[in-house]
């Protein structure tokens, strides 16, 4: 009995952690992306407020 409570214990941490390390991952990447796209935009904008030659 004890050692299937420390069982679903172990199993439980162990899915906890893969779920947060996972949620982790995904928000980094979110954030990257986003950041890249920020860039992307601030660059165009810059392009077409130049003045011309």
């Amino acid at each position: 009995m004890e050692s299937q409570l420390l069982n679903i214990l172990a199993i439980t941490a162990i899915v906890l952690l893969i779920a947060v390390t996972v949620g982790v991952g995904y928000l980094t990447l979110s954030d990257w992306r986003d950041r890249r796209r920020l860039e992307q935009e601030n660059r165009e904008v810059r392009r077409s407020a130049a003045p011309k030659k």
